[in-house]
């Protein structure tokens, strides 16, 4: 998504960062993995992984390390993308996977407790705000799948931890998402970084590098690369992960970013989204021509519509007049027949909103 940055000094920071020592670059991934985990409300972070779909997938296969369990589960609502790339850690490392349905835009809670009973499930990846944007209900979530034994996998995003309440706290086991929403433009597709975090009786099972802040002999603070036992440069094949690098400048961009803005900052930021999404969505359906897909739930930044005339049509009618139109859901969503995807950031201003309104509403 289109953020909006701290003008420039986001990016001269990380410029000038790039020039300093090591050691220097090792205390900007520390208060990183430290940010990632005050927002998500678990213990440990990494040092980033390569986006929110390998991070999604490296939690389900950590899971299925910690139980001993073969089966993961996710529903319909995560991410088509993710969805691709668990079905691909999956086949490569013989675990059985099974994707649920979906009940209003989120998971089929019936369903899951279905394919809980048999007692094999290793975990179930959730996204929460899903595609769709709705809200998941993490603890009613971690209530079930705790009671079959498995682990619950929180696919989320950092800005909308400004808003809601941490996945840790709400009973998640391992959290993950994609960061590209925090201090990293769109660059035409990336670069950008994934983030996992889990809780101290995991921290041996995490995948990539994890930096720990110690003292030298001197008595002075300083920061290593630590339980390094983990990683394929000493496991070889017995290593946690195959993942052996990490974003850097993408993570260090997230953390001047995060400081920049604060509690406070992350917490507007999220307000306005919210906000200018719920002003998009309430002009667009005054013009008659479009509906929600899912009345009443709540969500964060996506919404999905049905607009009254082909998903196509309007898209191509929106591109005439400068504007790139919402992302079409049938081809992965069949059963939401013409939806149309739309999301509202906070680099949105209302006039742009309104032109969008009036060139979709067929007045522009």
């Amino acid at each position: 998504h289109m953020r909006r940055m701290p003008g420039r000094i986001c990016g001269q920071t990380v410029d000038r960062l790039g020039r300093r020592t090591f050691v220097l670059t090792l205390q900007a991934i520390f208060q990183y993995q430290t940010m990632v985990c005050e927002l998500t409300g678990m213990e440990l972070s990494n040092a980033s992984m390569y986006d929110g779909a390998t991070s999604a997938a490296e939690g389900a296969v950590l899971a299925a390390t910690a139980t001993r369990k073969k089966k993961i589960l996710w529903p319909g609502t995560v991410n088509p993308q993710t969805r691709e790339v668990l079905k691909t850690y999956c086949w490569s490392r013989q675990l059985e996977c099974q994707e649920l349905g979906m009940s209003d835009g989120k998971i089929d809670e019936k369903e899951l407790k279905d394919a809980l009973a048999g007692g094999d499930v290793a975990a179930l990846v959730v996204q929460s705000p899903n595609f769709f944007g709705n809200i998941e209900d993490i603890k009613a979530l971690a209530e079930v799948v705790h009671e079959a034994g498995a682990l619950l996998v929180v696919s989320t995003d950092l800005l909308a931890l400004g808003l809601l309440e941490a996945p840790g706290k709400l009973g998640a086991d391992i959290v993950v998402g994609d960061g590209q929403s925090v201090g990293n433009p769109m660059s035409f597709g990336g670069p950008a970084f994934g983030f996992i975090a889990v809780n101290k009786p995991h921290m041996r099972r995490m995948p990539g590098r994890i930096c720990g802040q110690t003292v030298d002999r001197l008595g002075r603070r300083t920061f290593v690369l630590t339980l390094q036992a983990r990683e394929q440069h000493i496991r070889r094949e017995k290593a946690t992960s195959n993942i052996c690098s990490n974003q850097n400048l993408c993570i260090v961009a997230a953390s001047i970013y995060l400081s920049l803005m604060g509690p406070a900052g992350i917490k507007e930021v999220g307000e306005q989204i919210m906000s200018k999404t719920e002003y998009a969505v309430a002009q667009l359906e005054k013009t008659g021509k479009f509906k929600r897909a899912f009345p009443g739930a709540a969500g964060f930044r996506e919404v999905a519509l049905i607009p009254d005339e082909p998903v196509k049509e309007l898209n191509r009618r929106l591109l005439e007049a400068g504007i790139i139109g919402g992302y079409s859901l049938e081809p992965h969503y069949p059963d939401v027949k013409n939806g149309w995807l739309l999301a509202v950031t906070e680099n949105r201003t209302k006039e742009e909103i309104d032109r969008l309104v009036a060139a979709a509403g067929g007045d522009a």
